[in-house]
This record gives structure tokens, sequence and C-alpha cells, in this order.
């Protein structure tokens, strides 16, 4: 067996919620609770029965790609060969990390707290890696700054997810530009940033920044999961400028050769209706007003929610996480995730996810109160 594989631990986060008994409250898994829009499932049966569900080329449909590339309209990837449909955003960003660095001698940087895959990606492909905390007393807020600090001269790639998961922070667009100025006057080969923007359709604050906008090295990820409730649909993508977008698409060819045709064609229906994509976000603007005032009730430190669906609590009494998790969900029927499975910034909090009704959250966080 490859020992790369043997050295990585299975999800926590998984493993955690496979204790979930009926009657639980989850506050755990990051699956949004809305059902898809069923006309486009159903344009897609209709054209299916019509075409058949056949290959695709490997980057993807065409017609989808040029949708997906003209929607974002990134500069220098706004073209259908700027785009790679892929399976899922999970590997999406796998594709990135695997083609953009070169195991023998380039090192990822990654803004924690952050989603725990991105680092055992880089671990299965023997990709050095490091961790560059935001701060507990700013919020976790994102840093250009102090990301720009963290680069040295083995750093090749950095990954920013915006908004993030686990703490519902978004860079903001200030910040965004400031981080590509820095990257920019940096002397050397550049440094490409991988922004992950599986969240970005649910994104809350009037300023959001998108580094591609200022930022010609930099590779975006993103998928239809959590903005349209998908998440087994499987369709993801990455936009690139020229020459990353081919190398992309090569590594992607070998991986899954195509996403799902019937995906893809799901897709295509959702890009081709003006407003498809946010049509879900607005559940999410009202949930959040509701998610705010049981927070504030609740009497728990909490980061601010920029966007996606998740909220971060610090723990009343106890720093252990994983402790305070186990204790929950096997003692008090709560579902909640360990901050410390994001980061050691993130130790001593939990991350809920607030799709669950609010009266179940509100429940959630008095248990959560009380350890």
């Amino acid at each position: 067996m490859n020992p790369r594989v043997a050295a990585i631990e299975p999800s926590l986060i998984r493993a955690i919620a496979a204790k979930k008994k009926p009657g639980m409250i989850d506050l755990g898994l990051g699956e949004p609770t809305l059902l898809p829009q069923q006309r486009f499932i159903d344009a897609a049966a209709r054209w299916a029965a019509e075409h058949g569900v056949k290959y695709t080329v490997n980057a993807g449909d065409l017609g989808l790609r040029e949708r997906i590339a003209a929607h974002y309209a990134y500069p220098g990837m706004s073209d259908a060969r700027n785009a790679v449909v892929t399976t899922g955003s999970q590997e999406a960003v796998y594709v990135a990390i695997k083609t953009l660095l070169d195991p023998a001698k380039d090192e990822l940087l990654i803004a924690d707290p952050s989603f725990p895959a991105y680092a055992k990606m880089a671990q299965l492909e023997g990709v050095a890696f490091r961790h560059v905390h935001m701060r507990a007393d700013e919020g976790f807020r994102y840093d250009a700054e102090a990301i720009l600090d963290a680069v040295d001269r083995a750093t090749r790639a950095i990954v920013v997810a915006s908004p993030a998961n686990p703490t519902g922070r978004v860079l903001h667009d200030a910040e965004a530009r400031r981080l590509a100025e820095g990257l920019l006057a940096r002397a050397g080969p550049p440094v490409w940033v991988l922004q992950d923007e599986i969240y970005r359709e649910l994104t809350y604050v009037d300023d959001p920044g998108y580094v591609a906008k200022y930022y010609p090295h930099t590779v975006v990820a993103n998928s239809l999961s959590k903005s349209n409730a998908l998440t087994g649909m499987r369709i993801g993508w990455l936009l690139a400028p020229d020459g990353a977008a081919e190398a992309l698409n090569k590594t992607h060819s070998y991986l899954t050769s195509t996403a799902s045709a019937f995906g893809q064609r799901v897709a295509h229906e959702i890009f081709g209706e003006p407003g498809a994509l946010t049509e879900q976000s607005a559940w999410y603007r009202r949930q959040l007003v509701d998610v705010t005032a049981a927070l504030d009730e609740s009497g728990l430190d909490y980061v601010p929610v920029d966007g996606a669906f998740y909220a971060c609590v610090k723990l009343p009494r106890s720093t252990d996480s994983l402790a305070a998790a186990l204790e929950l969900v096997e003692n008090r029927g709560v579902v909640a995730i360990p901050g410390r499975i994001f980061g050691d910034s993130l130790e001593g909090w939990l991350r809920l996810s607030w799709v669950a009704p609010i009266d179940e959250l509100a429940e959630g966080l008095r248990r959560i109160s009380a350890l």
C-alpha cells in the first residue's frame, strides 16, 4: 500500500456524524436541507431522453463551460477554454493541488481555520504544507498581511476559501486587492492563489473579495453542491488562465475522465436561467436573521457570519473541542464538529451547521452553553 495513504487519518467529521442517532439535533455535516430546483432536473431529463447520456470532452460540455466562464467573467479566464468541469469541488481542489505544485520542491500555504481536505490532499501528493493562522481576537477575519508575511521561497500556492468553512468569514475586497498587490510585487516565480469559492453564492456582506479580479495567477474552484442543494450531483469546476487550464484539464482527464454528463446538463440549465444560481440564497439570508438572534441569546462567543451556513461558537469552559463534541453526541443528543479539525487556531471552538430548524439550533446552543 502507498504509505502516504496509510498516514492520512480518516475524516473525523464523518466519524462524529456517524454517531448520530434518531432524535438527535444535527448541527454537524455541511449538507443543505433544501431540496434542489426540480425544474432543472426535469429539463435535463427531457434533454437526455432525446440525446442520451454520453461522454462529453474531458474539460466538459462546451456550452456549459461557456456559460460558467461568462457568468464569473474573471479577467483572463472568461472563455470556455478557461473552464474545466469536475466531479464536484473536491476533485477541483485536488486537481489544482496536484497540477500546480511540485512535490520535490514546492510548498502549499493554507490560511486557517480551514477545511482539512486541503492539507490531506497535499499530504497524499507528498507536497509540503504550512498553515498561517488567522487570529481569534480578530474574529478569524482574513488578514492579507499575515498571509503575505508567511510566504517564503518554497511557497508556490496559497489556499484561501471564501466564504470559509468552518468560520463563515469572507475575504473582503480590500484584502483580496492587498494580497494580489503583495504577490505581484514579489520577485521570483509567481505564487498561485487557489480560491475555493464553493460558498460564494451564499455570501451576506456587500464587499466580498475575489483574488482573480486582481491577480492573474489565480485558480478558482466552485460547484453547485451548496448553492443549489446538489451535493450528490457532483458537479464542480475550475477557472484558470490560459496554460494553467490546459494543465488542469490534463490532470482531471486521468482522474475521472469526465464529470457526469447528466449533471453537466442540469448545470447547463441552471446557468442558462438568470438568478437561478443564487435563488436559494434568499432562504439562507432569512435563516441567518434567526440564527444570529439565537446565537446572541445563547451568551456564547461566536464568529461573525459573513457567508456559508456555519457558525463557530467558543466553548464556555473547556478548551478540548474533541472531548466536548463527544460529550455532546454521546450524552446530550447534539452533533457538533470540534474546532481542532480545522486547525490549531480553532481549538476550544465548535463548528455548527445552521441549516437545521431554528428551534433545534436554539436548543442545541442551550445544551452547549451547559457544558
